[in-house]
């Protein structure tokens, strides 16, 4: 309806409120899914500490955590996601299509009823937990009255920080040249310049009060300096192969731009194709692949590129150095001196930008035995030490009042 925003709202909350068979006979638009697309929540955990972490799942990591939670003891834990329309199916306890996410405030109210039967709650990148049902005229994201209404209500609430809600694009113009924020018609950079300070400041009030934040990744302790790194969760038996890199002549190198400016590729591509049109290399770009899949691509692969504008590293990385395979990224100094801090080890990746990717591409081909052979090892030992689980588990237990550390 071609309504001013005011009545628009208004107008959207009775709907939400309305009975849903009156809304399907009058207006079925209006009610997009049937009950059955109303998913049923698992039990609620039995342990002591029972952890809810949701709505994100970026990369399927909010279950991921929730999984490491679970290696402390007396931890049970439940990931929820929110499902975007296009949908990534990653794995989650309890996936909520973004209809009913947004729309049905029955779902709404039965999940806060829910939900507050659980003594932790993980919120994830300053989105509601309950869909619209806490949003007002003044307040559109809910997410804040619910942190607020959740520690009323006596459970222990901290915040996770994914990057796409609290990276301040004007601080990382300062931490790297290839920042993907220095294109100005980047929407998505737009967006987050006005997001990202009013996230911050939120968070702030709510570190002030007690509410701990983690970041998925420690480019963004520049952005949150009092957070916890909860490091990014990676099976490594899952992504394990048996086949070494660089073991053919022309090797394999693989890049997924799953997201073009950060990933950098509009930068890298130009050298990419001029190294495979003279035979150097044999270069895939992978796109529209379903993640259940990237273990292929990745098995099959010599060289994985995977972030030049960011000066970070993540799931793909990760995945890429458990499989052994040889990991050419920008990654910043003051993210390696963070990673090494907290595993006592160097991140295997080998370092390059745009303007040195040929340099280092080169110097993987002419050096091959010796690079093949520390990507073998040192991949699959770092991920095994900082990404299996067990490093996320232990960050989670002061939160969640767990002094021991996580099983080996």
């Amino acid at each position: 309806m071609n309504l001013p925003p005011a009545l628009s709202r208004v107008a959207a909350a009775v709907v939400r409120r309305a009975p849903d068979g009156l809304v399907r006979a009058v207006a079925p638009s209006l009610r997009p899914w049937a009950p059955g697309d109303v998913p049923a929540n698992p039990p609620v955990p039995g342990a002591p500490v029972r952890l809810y972490v949701g709505p994100a799942n970026y990369a399927g990591q909010g279950t991921a955590w929730a999984r490491a939670a679970e290696l402390l003891p007396g931890v049970g834990a439940v990931a929820m996601t929110a499902e975007p329309p296009a949908g990534f199916n990653f794995p989650t306890d309890v996936r909520v299509p973004q209809a009913v996410y947004t729309g049905s405030h029955r779902w709404q109210t039965a999940q806060r009823r829910y939900v507050g039967r659980f003594s932790h709650v993980l919120v994830e990148a300053c989105r509601p937990l309950f869909g619209t049902l806490d949003a007002t005229a003044r307040e559109p994201n809910g997410v804040w009255r619910e942190i607020a209404d959740l520690r009323a209500s006596g459970l222990v609430v901290g915040n996770v920080a994914h990057g796409s809600d609290v990276r301040d694009p004007a601080r990382h113009l300062e931490a790297t040249a290839w920042s993907p924020f220095r294109d100005t018609a980047w929407e998505t950079g737009r967006l987050l310049a006005i997001s990202a300070p009013e996230h911050n400041r939120r968070l702030d009030e709510l570190e002030a009060s007690g509410v701990p934040t983690f970041v998925s990744t420690p480019d963004l302790l520049r952005d949150r300096p009092a957070a916890t790194w909860l490091p990014l969760v990676v099976d490594p038996d899952l992504w394990a192969t048996d086949a070494p890199p660089l073991a053919r002549p022309v090797p394999v190198v693989v890049h997924a731009p799953t997201n073009g400016p950060v990933k950098g590729t509009a930068a890298i591509e130009p050298v990419l194709e001029r190294l495979a049109a003279r035979g150097t290399i044999d270069y895939r770009r992978v796109t529209g692949v379903p993640a259940a899949r990237m273990r292929d691509v990745y098995r099959d692969a010599d060289v994985v590129l995977d972030q030049f504008a960011l000066g970070s590293y993540g799931v793909a990385t990760c995945e890429a150095m458990a499989a052994g395979r040889v990991v050419v990224a920008h990654v910043t100094d003051q993210v390696r001196e963070a990673v090494e801090a907290r595993a006592g080890r160097a991140l295997p990746v080998l370092e390059a930008t745009p303007d040195t990717l040929e340099d280092v591409l080169t110097h993987v081909l002419d050096e091959r035995s010796t690079v093949a052979e520390r990507a073998w090892t040192d991949g699959p030992t770092f991920v095994q030490a900082l990404h299996d689980g067990r490093a996320s588990a232990e960050a989670l237990a002061g939160f969640c009042g767990v002094a021991a550390a996580a099983d080996a």
